[in-house]
């Protein structure tokens, strides 16, 4: 089944491969492609890994830098355009970091990712695997974004649980 109007998530800890298999997937397409990078850097170590999704993109994307407003940027896309968005559980903290309306937003999000008009890849973190964190905050984040995870996987076409850099289609 081709990719066109389908929603695809993928999923899984950190440096599972989530970011390279999803450009993988989208670079198989036509160009060109739309990357929606949803992370803001505070220190240098964050800078070095932005700088390394940079480079690993080669020529034919179009970069859109959107820490906040993921699903008017998402709506405002043209029509067809292979789209990846890297990553919810970033664009998550950036909305718990600017006291946002978290049931709004992602109620928002979810609505537009619900009808994609293209093929889109989303990429997010499962966060849900650890210990119970220590403190409210942390524990508040791991169930949001537990609960934004659920809602984008209950729309998605399909889901891949990325482990050790390997797809692992549940959806």
């Amino acid at each position: 089944m081709p990719d066109n109007g389908r929603l695809t998530l993928l999923i899984g800890g950190a440096r599972s491969g989530k970011s390279a298999h999803a450009e993988q997937l989208v670079t198989a397409l036509p160009a060109p492609w739309t990357y929606i990078a949803t992370a803001q850097s505070f220190d240098a170590e964050m800078d070095d890994r932005i700088a390394l999704h940079r480079a690993r993109r080669a020529a034919g994307w179009e970069t859109v830098e959107e820490p906040h407003d993921l699903a008017g940027t998402l709506a405002k896309l043209p029509e067809g355009r292979p789209v990846l968005v890297d990553c919810l559980t970033l664009w998550l903290t950036n909305r718990m970091l600017a006291d946002a309306d978290l049931e709004t937003e992602c109620a928002l999000l979810e609505n537009v990712l619900a009808a994609p008009r293209g093929p889109w890849f989303v990429v997010s973190n499962e966060v849900g695997l650890g210990i119970v964190p220590d403190n409210a905050l942390a524990r508040r984040f791991r169930d949001a974004a537990g609960r934004l995870n659920q809602r984008i996987a209950a729309k998605a076409d399909r889901v891949l649980f990325m482990v050790a850099g390997l797809p692992m289609q549940v959806k």
